[in-house]
């Protein structure tokens, strides 16, 4: 089938089984809904396009992957729970896991059959991920398994999933990044307890995780034992790109923030005007190209490193620069009551803190793109028990 075949067909799809309902209710609500979209996706051949067809994808091109992203642009797509799993540990475990953890996961995640989390923030290391704390121990009752215990936070989907990639201490008595091990957790398991936190739009995007001495067979650690960063530094540029190029949010056809929707709010005889949503389309359409090229360099097996950082703090400074225009040329009531940008502009700062705040995304630029001296860190050569980060255990 040419391209343009592939568009036509995945329009006639859309148009066919994509969601009407409200982007918000795509997000938050109707789980069930949602998986069984995601098996009509996957059965049609829309989900993991690029994915080797032996783990569950089509094993398409990124041209096909991009021609169906941009038909999907004008629909409401019901996947934002899923977009952890499509977007991180996925890949993750695509790329670091073993052909067993690919044969077993990867599949009911592109069928929606299962939901993915991502923990690794936790009270005392958000910014900072390789101070955490949460430990795993062998279990010598049970052979080759671990035990955990410890605290994640602000984790989203939590209260949907049935997996996550758990990023854990298993050596205190080597540097930070040095003592760390990445394993797939079963969310459904007694010891694990989710709790919603609440944020200032009233709604529970993200929760607190507490593990009680959760058992995990070693069959389900992803890399070496104490080589979890290098598995991290792997999650986290996937979550920077997907972040930044949008990966499961469902489509742009909601969204009251965009040029389309703000050119039929506002009005567009002012010149001036006309200037700003100008520079909105060059800000957004700029930050599409460059994911476009990151993705196409990831496909063919170039590492973009640190500078899907950077896609990742583009996406951040153009969410906070849409708020502010949208909030100056609508007027102040744009940001209280039912207003359709209220809960937008509201969560707009978020993008600056998940996924790594803007700080330390130019710290990362500035030191693996740009070359700068990187700032001076003892923590990196002391061993993690003499480090003073809370109680050590």
């Amino acid at each position: 089938m040419n391209l343009a075949d592939y568009r036509r067909a995945a329009r006639a799809w859309l148009i066919e089984n994509a969601s009407s309902d409200d982007h918000e209710a795509a997000q938050d609500d109707g789980v069930a809904r949602a998986k069984q979209f995601m098996a009509r996706l996957h059965d049609a051949g829309y989900s993991g396009i690029t994915w080797p067809e032996q783990w569950g994808g089509q094993g398409l091109t990124q041209a096909e992957e991009r021609a169906f992203a941009a038909e999907a642009r004008d629909f409401t797509l019901p996947t934002y729970v899923f977009s952890i799993g499509l977007g991180m540990t996925g890949p993750t475990i695509l790329d670091r896991g073993s052909d067993a953890q690919r044969a077993r996961f990867l599949r009911p995640l592109l069928r929606g059959e299962e939901i993915w989390c991502q923990l690794f923030s936790e009270p005392g290391a958000g910014s900072d991920v390789a101070s955490l704390q949460t430990r795993a121990v062998r279990d010598g009752a049970r052979g080759e398994g671990w035990v955990v215990n410890g605290q994640k936070v602000w984790t989203s989907v939590a209260q949907h999933a049935d997996w996550g990639l758990l990023l854990t201490r298993t050596d205190v008595d080597v540097p930070k990044h040095k003592g760390l091990t990445m394993f797939v957790v079963d969310m459904r398991h007694p010891g694990v307890t989710v709790r919603p936190l609440k944020d200032m739009t009233g709604r529970a995007h993200f929760n607190e995780i507490f593990f009680d001495d959760v058992p995990i067979p070693d069959e389900h650690r992803v890399g070496e034992v104490n080589d979890g960063w290098s598995v991290a530094v792997t999650t986290l540029l996937h979550e920077r790109l997907s972040i930044s190029a949008g990966v499961g949010m469902g489509g742009q056809k909601d969204n009251p923030a965009s040029v389309e929707a703000l050119r039929q709010a506002v009005d567009t005889t002012d010149p001036l005007v006309r200037d700003e949503l100008v520079e909105l389309h060059i800000r957004t359409r700029a930050l599409a190209l460059f994911n476009q090229r990151l993705a196409q360099e990831t496909k063919a097996g170039i590492f973009p490193g640190a500078r899907g950082s950077a896609a990742k703090l583009l996406l951040a400074e153009l969410t906070l620069y849409q708020a502010d225009l949208a909030t100056r040329l609508t007027g102040p009531e744009s940001v209280v009551g039912d207003h359709p940008l209220s809960h937008a502009i509201s969560l707009a700062p978020a993008m600056a803190l998940g996924g790594g705040t803007n700080e330390i995304m130019r710290n990362i630029i500035g030191d693996r793109v740009l070359n700068l001296p990187p700032e001076p860190r003892v923590d990196k050569t002391v061993p993690f028990k003499d480090l003073k980060v809370g109680t050590q255990g």
